[in-house]
């Protein structure tokens, strides 16, 4: 994928957006004639609702490789069409491409948001790529369920908006000490996230997230 990586714009945009430490973000990750490639693949997956916490989400979720759950049956292979995307996504992380063990696509009708969550511990560097238009993502600190409901409500500190075709990367502090969310979109908008599992050691590169 030809998107270009100078280094330079991976440090003005992660003091620029005053994101959490260990969130990298790019914007033109990917062109559009790739988005339009993606868009292509994505037609043709078969979606399934999303039930979370007994509460079925107005988002939709396809799984590849992995899945959340670890006793239901295992979701199919991550498809071809993903691969390019993963393999970028793996040499921006500094991990091999084979590291991503699973790749959701959500699709988020106008309308679709996704409540405050931390994402699952079985898995670590979540890494992800926006398609056909933009969203908010907004942080704050995580705070276990009883800690959090003795604070009472909490505001996020931090926000960042996911562009179209951008890409972003959330390791260390952002993925572990903080729980994100997006408020609801205005647009049809698909994610790409891939996700490494916990214990599998980094590559060595330049700008692998634990140096940032």
């Amino acid at each position: 994928m030809p998107a270009q990586d100078d280094g330079l714009s991976d440090l003005f945009e992660l003091f620029a957006d005053g994101v959490p430490p260990g969130f990298r973000y790019r914007r033109d990750f990917i062109t559009i004639d790739e988005e339009s490639s993606l868009a292509a693949g994505i037609a043709h997956v078969e979606f399934s609702d999303f039930e979370m916490r007994g509460v079925v989400a107005r988002r939709r979720v396809a799984f590849f490789g992995r899945s959340y759950d670890r006793e239901g049956p295992a979701p199919p292979p991550i498809p071809a069409f993903l691969m390019p995307a993963r393999a970028r996504i793996a040499e921006w992380a500094g991990v091999e491409p084979d590291a991503f063990a699973m790749a959701l696509i959500n699709e988020y009708p106008p309308g679709a948001p996704i409540g405050w969550h931390r994402d699952a511990p079985q898995y670590d560097i979540v890494a992800g790529i926006s398609l056909l238009s933009a969203c908010r993502m907004k942080f704050r600190p995580y705070a276990a369920p009883k800690a959090a409901a003795e604070t009472g409500r909490r505001t996020a500190t931090h926000e960042v908006t996911l562009d179209r075709r951008s890409a972003y990367l959330m390791t260390a502090q952002s993925r572990s000490g903080y729980e994100h969310h997006i408020p609801a979109v205005t647009a049809l908008r698909y994610s790409m996230t891939f996700r490494t599992l916990r214990g599998r050691p980094p590559r060595e590169s330049p700008f692998h997230p634990a140096v940032v």
